[in-house]
């Protein structure tokens, strides 16, 4: 839970810098990972689509803890995120029997078949940053707790309008589950906390650069009395701010939600936007590699209860429906994001 007066302060141990990994690199070589062991710890990250800073930084993340543990990396995935371009993906990993296949779902129901048959050849599925049903996967990494994440953004806005005025959502894809669980809380947030601010509308970019620069610009255009944007997304966000900075709403309307330093530095330090919020992609992908050897080993199943080592992070409990929970999101400005590196 978190207090309308948002934390600055920052979190020990959050900075991150990411040891690129080049794909298929593995310790010792051969089919089977596992320093002296039998293990199949051949691992394949499939992201929502590739080209995407976020998952560029999650997905190194998760080969830095690969490298660690002596297995086999791989990344693939579609150009764009839509609901079933991940489809065939799943179907090549199971075909070629890779013992974990990590993945940010697109939707939560159009995955199900393919992952299922995946499971059945014995690949162990893991879902982190959007998930499945839980059916289809063994083990789901969220990045934060969905309130928090959601009222932490709502805060940040109302802080930044002064807690009344007309604010719209851009999101990603309208299929994808991290999105529309924020966005509900969000709004129900709104409505019992802030009853001076107006939820317009929400849009969504696609997690496309040129969809969400073009979205902001149309919520701008349709809404003259806008106060705020925020974005849930790292895509859009970026996208949402490169348009603002450079239109005379710059200062005017105020913009938040998830995103990476890297991303958003030169749009804080320019006054574009005050301050955004997010976890560490680089440890969701690093956590979300462990528990996918955790799984190969046999050590958990994804019951409640489990627990597992994850290198540097230490030590993690599974909890109902086979949820593991990162931390707790941060929130970024000019006084801290210099600090950051991913």
């Amino acid at each position: 839970m978190f207090n309308r007066k948002i934390r600055a302060t920052a979190v020990a141990g959050i900075a991150l810098t990411v040891a690129l990994v080049a794909t298929g690199c593995a310790a010792g070589g051969g089919d089977e990972g596992g320093a002296g062991g039998d293990a199949d710890y051949s691992i394949t990250f499939l992201p929502k689509n590739l080209g995407n800073a976020y998952f560029d930084t999650s997905d190194a993340g998760g080969a830095e803890a690969i490298e660690e543990f002596g297995g086999t990396y791989e990344e693939v995935g579609p150009a764009t995120a839509t609901p079933d371009s991940q489809v065939s993906f799943i179907n090549t990993a199971a075909q070629q029997g890779v013992g974990g296949l990590v993945v940010s779902a697109n939707d939560p129901d159009a995955l199900c078949d393919a992952l299922n048959e995946a499971r059945d050849n014995g690949t162990k599925v893991v879902t982190f940053d959007s998930d499945v049903n839980a059916d289809c996967r063994d083990i789901f990494i969220n990045q934060a707790d969905a309130e928090g994440i959601a009222k932490v953004e709502v805060d940040l806005i109302a802080e930044q309008i002064g807690g009344a005025g007309q604010v719209a959502i851009l999101s990603a894809a309208a299929t994808a589950t991290n999105q529309n669980a924020w966005i509900d809380i969000m709004t129900e947030y709104i409505a019992s906390d802030y009853p001076d601010i107006e939820l317009v509308e929400v849009v969504y970019g696609d997690d496309d650069d040129q969809t969400s620069f073009d979205k902001t610009a149309g919520l701008l255009s349709t809404y003259p009395e806008l106060k705020g944007i925020i974005s849930p997304t790292t895509v859009g966000i970026s996208a949402a701010a490169r348009y603002l900075s450079t239109s005379e709403f710059k200062g005017q309307v105020a913009l938040t939600g998830l995103g990476t330093p890297n991303q958003m530095r030169d749009y804080v330090l320019d006054g574009t936007v005050t301050a955004f919020a997010l976890w560490n992609p680089g440890d969701l992908g690093y956590l979300a590699a462990y528990a996918a050897k955790a799984l190969i080993d046999g050590d958990i199943t994804g019951a409640e209860g489990d627990e597992f080592d994850a290198g540097r992070l230490g030590s993690y409990t599974v909890g109902a429906n086979g949820t593991v929970l990162l931390g707790d999101p941060f929130t970024f400005n000019a006084d801290n994001i210099g600090d950051f590196d991913f």
